[in-house]
């Protein structure tokens, strides 16, 4: 239980209760007021909206401005930059439609048709040279002349041998006539006569080989004077006037190569033999070509001869002998060429440059200019290539402009410059 309350406390607690009282009707009253002017409020919705929305839009152009505008100023820098940035430097040509010649090479030597080594075939003093060296001659010039003298006199000594022995001859037969009236009179016994008989047979011997020394004595100074068996062109003299020469010899006088015509002699894989032989069969006649060692500069034009008839074991390849005019003498004996030898001809093909072939991980391929300078990765199918060009099968069209030279720092889409005209392909065909 509490204290009991006092009367005076009873007063005092009552004033306290209306005070109280008071003051919450104040506070009341005050509240009413506020809700009256509409300072007291809560906030409503539509106020709310908008703040919220004045704060993303203030926190997405604080992004912007931190993170996308930096990026997107990168970014036009950079296309900037790439547009105007020079290409790379380039060569490129244009993939052609032609013909496309097959050739099949082999390094070759030039052979002549006749070489000889011409030796005299007496022996004696040579007294004179009717040549100069690297002449060209023809069959039948006299090169040389031998003191005769020596076989002139054997000549005279033959010839009378000859009218001695003629003479004999003469009177042996003239007996032989007297032997065969006497031996009719039976007054000489038969075996008189057939010696007299015998005698003339002798004699007409004897006659017959002194004719025949005489022949010889004529021959050899027929020998004295040297003259070229073939056309050709004649080396550098190897005997000097003067000099004693012999028959046994083993140098000789003179070498002449005949130059025209010539030949060279190349071999070709033993793969292609059959489809070369079947071309010979027909009687066609096969062009073949003769290029320097580099193959860059053509020397002459020819037709292929004749194969040799076996497949040489060591390396699998047959012998071609192919025959040239030369009228200009542009092969030279012994000269190494590369011989080519014209077996078909493709029709119609796409032609690039063998520069423009690449070869990546997925086979090959060509870069491609496009008509604003930027090149694109093309896989292409190549057929055969044949003296700096490749034929394409499959993958690229007639005028489409290829890289022939500066691929090696291309990607695909990168910028590029031609510059200079590059290589030109070519597929025209000869023969």
């Amino acid at each position: 239980m509490g204290k009991p309350i006092q009367p005076g406390e009873t007063e005092k607690f009552e004033t306290v209760k209306y005070h109280r009282r008071g003051a919450k009707m104040t506070s009341e009253n005050e509240m009413g007021n506020n809700l009256t002017s509409g300072a007291g409020r809560p906030p409503s919705r539509s106020g709310l909206w908008w703040k919220i929305t004045a704060v993303a839009l203030i926190i997405a152009v604080g992004i912007y401005i931190v993170l996308v505008r930096p990026a997107i100023k990168a970014r036009v820098a950079a296309q900037k930059a790439q547009t105007t940035a020079p290409g790379v430097p380039i060569a490129a040509a244009a993939a052609v439609k032609s013909d496309m010649p097959i050739y099949l090479t082999g390094l070759g030597t030039v052979t002549p048709v006749n070489t000889v080594t011409v030796k005299t075939r007496v022996d004696g003093q040579l007294m004179e040279v009717k040549y100069k060296e690297g002449q060209t001659i023809e069959a039948g010039d006299v090169l040389a002349m031998i003191d005769p003298r020596p076989f002139e006199v054997q000549l005279t000594q033959a010839e009378g041998q000859l009218a001695r022995d003629q003479a004999f001859l003469k009177n042996a037969r003239v007996d032989l006539e007297r032997y065969r009236v006497l031996w009719q009179q039976d007054s000489i016994p038969k075996q008189q006569l057939d010696t007299q008989e015998a005698l003339v047979t002798q004699y007409d011997g004897i006659v017959k080989a002194d004719q025949g020394q005489i022949d010889s004595a004529k021959l050899q100074l027929v020998y004295c004077r040297i003259t070229a068996p073939v056309a050709g062109r004649i080396g550098l003299r190897l005997v000097d006037p003067g000099n004693i020469v012999h028959a046994a010899d083993t140098n000789g006088l003179i070498v002449i190569t005949q130059l025209e015509p010539i030949t060279v002699i190349f071999p070709i894989a033993e793969d292609y033999l059959t489809q070369v032989l079947q071309r010979l069969k027909t009687g066609q006649s096969m062009h073949v070509e003769a290029y320097d060692r580099e193959i860059k500069n053509k020397l002459a034009d020819g037709t292929l001869l004749t194969i040799d008839n076996q497949v040489d074991p060591n390396t699998g390849t047959v012998k071609f002998r192919a025959v040239f005019p030369n009228k200009a003498h542009e092969l030279f004996p012994n000269q190494f060429v590369n011989a080519r030898l014209l077996i078909d001809v493709k029709r119609g093909v796409i032609i690039v440059p063998s520069s423009a072939i690449q070869r990546g991980p997925q086979g090959m391929f060509v870069y491609v200019v496009t008509k604003d300078n930027v090149v694109n990765v093309r896989p292409v199918e190549v057929g055969e290539m044949q003296n700096g060009n490749a034929s394409i099968n499959k993958g690229l069209a007639e005028g489409e402009i290829v890289v022939t030279d500066g691929a090696e720092r291309l990607r695909e889409g990168a910028k590029v410059e031609i510059r200079g005209g590059g290589e030109k392909a070519s597929g025209k065909a000869h023969g």
